[in-house]
């Protein structure tokens, strides 16, 4: 008998408390390779809080977080798990291209990527040497996905990806989510509606305090 496959994330049990009151949690569930996963929830749930703390940015307090079957820790999962949330992680001083430089040289890039051309991909043609500070909302975002296209990273953490995109870019979200999936690859998103994902129907992980 084959075994199954082991998850990519797993929680179990786990809650995030401020002041010693819940924000989220008990939360379990499991996310394999080549899985999308619905962070669905009222505002103030905890969806945000939740990205982060799968991100490593805020410590777990009760319950357990696994990564390939090991115990979440920011720096061995460093690479592997890639978060785009509200703050974008753009230098606003730096151009595109020397922010995707930078990601670059921190993280790798995938088989047959390079900076430039994943800036091509996100429809930033003609905008990849101006200041970050200069470019509208959705060109930041679209730099920022980018960043996504660049980097070798399995898990995708996506806190509101439609927002401030228009029809166009939201398609685009939505195709860089199916190359994702399709490719093995496994993200977990929060949004109020936008995804439109073809590649069966995602997991989905209900917020409640």
């Amino acid at each position: 008998m084959t075994a199954a496959p082991l998850p990519l994330l797993e929680a179990r049990a786990l809650s995030f408390l401020r002041q010693d009151e819940p924000v989220f949690g008990p939360l379990h569930f499991q996310l394999h390779a080549g899985e999308l996963a619905l962070v669905e929830g009222d505002n103030g749930s905890g969806k945000t809080t939740l990205m982060r703390v799968l991100a490593g940015l805020l410590h777990i307090d009760e319950g357990e977080l696994h990564w390939r079957g090991t115990p979440l820790v920011r720096d061995t999962s460093q690479g592997e798990i890639v978060f785009l949330g509200h703050q974008l992680g753009l230098k606003g001083d730096l151009s595109p291209l020397e922010n995707l430089r930078i990601a670059a040289g921190l993280h790798g890039c995938r088989n047959g990527m390079d900076a430039a051309k994943a800036l091509r991909e996100v429809g930033l043609s003609g905008y990849e040497d101006e200041p970050v500070r200069q470019l509208s909302a959705g060109q930041k975002k679209r730099a920022a996905l980018a960043r996504l296209l660049l980097v070798p990273a399995t898990l995708w953490l996506l806190d509101e990806p439609y927002a401030n995109l228009d029809r166009h870019g939201i398609a685009l979200v939505n195709r860089l989510l199916e190359t994702h999936i399709g490719g093995g690859g496994a993200a977990l998103v929060t949004s109020h509606g936008a995804v439109s994902f073809h590649g069966g129907e995602p997991q989905r992980i209900r917020m409640h305090a």
